[in-house]
């Protein structure tokens, strides 16, 4: 049993006393200057104890750390303030059993914990890795003389040599505390070896800062010193100080340039910033540049606006052909600023597919109104920095796109072409999209501010265009802050016109024919739209005749000058080839299964061929096309709409128990969507059923119900211009599209027949043939309810199915 033993405590506050070690103490509470009193008259020893919390002026025992050290006053001495110094030497390990309270101090029951330990391998370990840590600390951190190293690296007792190095770590109360703690010499070794590792670990680099901020300030000094110095040699020598011209140049510069308020003081600010550098430091090269975007920049510069509606007209009509809904607007556009004065008001966007003219357009416009024209094209910009710029902080940063321009213009009003405004995308360092809304938003744009110079830019002047292919991949708030405009394909007597007017002229002048060289007829051009170019626009037509001109240079080189060739339709393979594409792709005959559609694409209107075939199965619907969900969906209502009408289609009840029915549009690897092929898809299930062949020139269009009611659709004039181009002469388009019939060209309507559908039943009734001797739909005025047959238990559950026929 441990032997106990009875000792006035001395609390101590941000201080751990070690055996073995002698340490001053400067002591002035009341209870502490008695216990040390007590300790002088008996024995000269004390309990030393570190507080838990410092602050704590008159601690209890549950203030006290149980584990403490037992020392020996060698000596007390009072001073005249009434404190007392006492030089107190450390002992023995001990822990706290149970507090005494006198009246005047703590009394505590100390067990001492054992001061001899077994040394092992380890522990001779610890001790070489601890003397070599030692060292090095000692070396690093200058305030440990070399004597006091050789003396605790000699001493020999591991215990004695653990206690000794604590006393001298620059180590926090409680890192010393646990170390106190340990009772096992080799887990203490342990402790204070990974204590002296961190704390030279973090001298070395304290040493290593110290020593990089010396070098820079030395060569800041070295820099500044040689600065002076070559001013003074330049000043001796009389020659002219550069910096000096350039800075006066650069003011003569600032106060003539008309800038707005705000940017006139941000100028002088950093200009006097400019002023106090050296030329040869980084930040003034970036000062430097900052203000000469600033002066660059167009803030007054503005050209003179021709509103001249007759010339405008004029200018439109020589640049494009056809096109009148788009120019009456742009027209209508001017013709308002004339009367205001002012620009502001809706952003116009042209949409419609490549090649029919959308970025030549914004062209004109500038050129009508006497502005200057610059062209941003936004495909494939992810980085909303893009538009608003980096903040000048970032190395190398510089203004955005929109201000970027704005100084390639050389003018505050010219007229702005965003080009491809569809084709952004967005990631993690922003949407550019989201940043244009200010930059598009007439309310707002005045006052446009660009990261770079966080200065409000007027953007009000400048008339903005923006373009497009498609508007479903432009986010709603931003399209809500343009007036749309449409440009629909060509029809084949507008690219016609187009050729002859406008592509042959410029493809002989650019491959350096007369016009006397070459000529083509109209039959000619015809066969090239048709079998050479499958289109919406006019690319491709320019690049086929581009290629039919570079073959005739050939001959002119070859025969003279003087060489005339004449294009015919039944020499145009000689020049390009075989034919590309068949013209007219509708079926040659009526056949079973096969319904042609019409659908809506980027590049225009296309026809669609749905092909249904039947096969032994168990009433599976299988779908194959690359067809998108919405397609798959409208497939599988035109199939329940089907199943509706058996009885009327002289169906049996369970027919599709005993079938698989596949479905296949051609041109797999082409993805297709969209719920328009919805009445296509059914008129194909019901003649593969019925056996009813569907007639070859009828083309239809419109989304349907389940109860068969036939839904309208969009893009009908792209549809019916596919139509016309596949040689359709008829097509089924819903009751409800018929507003939109006005679009249509008259040349067109007078070789396409439009017939309005309501209902399912109507557009069986016009696209299949019937039979001999048989009747394809029996219909009536009205339809009985339709429900299913089975148990009652199913026909509870089933609500019937009504059918109105219109």
């Amino acid at each position: 049993m441990d032997e106990k033993f009875y000792y006035p405590l001395l609390p101590l506050r941000d201080v751990v006393i070690f055996p073995n070690v002698v340490v001053p103490l400067f002591v002035g509470r009341h209870k502490s200057i008695k216990a040390l009193e007590y300790a002088m008259s008996h024995k000269k020893e004390i309990f030393l104890s570190a507080q838990k919390n410092a602050k704590v002026d008159d601690p209890s025992p549950k203030d006290i750390h149980p584990f403490g050290t037992l020392g020996t006053v060698l000596q007390l001495l009072k001073l005249p303030d009434g404190t007392v110094k006492a030089l107190i030497e450390g002992k023995q390990r001990g822990k706290i059993g149970n507090f005494l309270d006198k009246q005047d101090f703590l009394m505590v029951e100390v067990t001492k914990l054992p001061s001899r330990h077994e040394i092992n391998i380890e522990t001779r370990a610890l001790v070489r890795s601890i003397n070599t840590n030692f060292k090095e600390y000692a070396k690093l951190t200058n305030k440990i003389s070399q004597e006091i190293v050789s003396t605790v690296t000699s001493i020999e007792n591991p215990a004695t040599l653990c206690d000794t190095i604590a006393g001298h770590l620059a180590l926090n109360v409680s890192d010393k505390q646990r170390l106190l703690e340990i009772e096992d010499l080799n887990l203490r070794l342990e402790k204070l070896f990974e204590n002296l590792s961190n704390e030279t670990d973090i001298l070395r680099l304290e040493n290593r800062l110290k020593s990089r901020v010396k070098k820079q300030m030395e060569k800041t000094q070295k820099d500044y010193y040689l600065n002076e110095q070559m001013r003074a040699i330049q000043k001796e020598m009389g020659s002219k100080d550069d910096f000096k011209a350039e800075l006066d140049e650069l003011e003569k510069k600032i106060q003539r340039k008309r800038l707005s308020k705000e940017a006139f003081t941000r100028v002088k600010q950093e200009f006097k910033k400019l002023k106090m550098m050296s030329p040869m430091s980084a930040e003034a090269a970036v000062v430097r540049n900052y203000i000469d975007w600033i002066l660059y920049l167009p803030w007054y510069d503005k050209t003179k606006v021709k509103l001249d509606i007759e010339e405008a007209e004029t200018i439109l009509e020589e640049d494009h052909y056809g096109l009148e809904k788009p120019k009456e607007r742009i027209i209508e556009y001017l013709a308002v600023q004339r009367l205001t004065k002012k620009i502001r008001g809706p952003i116009l966007c042209l949409v419609g597919p490549p090649g029919v003219g959308k970025t030549s357009l914004a062209k004109s416009v500038a050129r009508a109104t006497g502005r200057n024209f610059v062209r941003l094209s936004l495909g494939g910009v992810r980085d909303e920095a893009e538009i608003r710029g980096h903040r000048r902080t970032y190395i190398g940063a510089l203004p955005g796109k929109i201000i970027q321009f704005l100084k390639k213009a050389k003018s505050n009003n010219p007229v702005f072409c965003l080009d491809e405004v569809d084709k952004m995308s967005t990631d993690f360092r922003g949407d550019p999209s989201a940043a244009l809304l200010e930059v598009l938003d007439p309310e707002q744009n005045f006052a446009f501010n660009d990261h770079y110079l966080d200065l409000d830019y007027d953007l009000s002047d400048t008339l903005f265009i923006t373009t497009a292919n498609n508007l479903l991949n432009i986010p709603l708030p931003l399209q809500d802050r343009m007036e749309i405009i449409r440009l629909p394909g060509y029809t084949e007597l507008e690219k016609m016109g187009i050729a002859k007017q406008f592509l042959i002229k410029k493809q002989v002048e650019a491959n350096g024919l007369k016009h006397e060289n070459l000529s083509f007829t109209d039959k000619s051009i015809l066969t090239i739209i048709r079998h050479y170019t499958k289109e919406a626009g006019v690319r491709n037509l320019e690049r086929e005749i581009s290629s039919i001109c570079r073959k005739v240079a050939r001959e002119v080189v070859k025969q003279g000058k003087d060489t005339k060739i004449s294009i015919k339709a039944h020499s145009i393979h000689k020049y390009l080839g075989v034919h590309k594409y068949r013209y007219g792709r509708t079926e040659e005959k009526d056949t079973i299964g096969v319904a042609t559609g019409l659908a809506w694409t980027d590049v225009g209107g296309e026809l669609l061929q749905t092909e249904t075939t039947l096969m032994p199965g168990k009433g599976n619907l299988v779908l194959t096309g690359k067809l998108g969900e919405v397609m798959q969906e409208s497939a599988q209502a035109a199939l329940s709409y089907v199943r509706s009408r058996a009885r009327q289609l002289s169906l049996p009840d369970n027919f599709y128990k005993k079938i698989d029915i596949h479905i296949h549009v051609p041109e797999g690897a082409i993805p297709k969507d969209g719920p328009s092929a919805g009445i296509t898809l059914a008129t194909s299930i019901v003649s593969a059923l019925t056996r009813n062949a569907v007639n070859r020139d009828i083309a239809m269009t419109g989304e349907i119900t389940l109860r068969g009611r036939v839904l309208p659709i969009g893009g009908l004039k792209e549809k019916i211009l596919a139509a016309h181009r596949g040689g359709v002469s008829k097509v089924l388009i819903p009751f409800e599209n018929k507003k939109d019939i006005e679009e249509i060209p008259k040349k067109i309507l007078k070789k396409v027949e439009l017939i309005l559908v309501d209902h399912m039943d109507e557009v069986l009734r016009e696209a299949l043939v019937p039979n001999e001797g048989k009747e394809i739909f029996a219909l009536k005025e009205e339809f009985e309810p339709f429900s299913i047959k089975g148990s009652d238990e199913t026909q509870k559950e089933s609500a019937p199915g009504v059918v109105t026929a219109h």
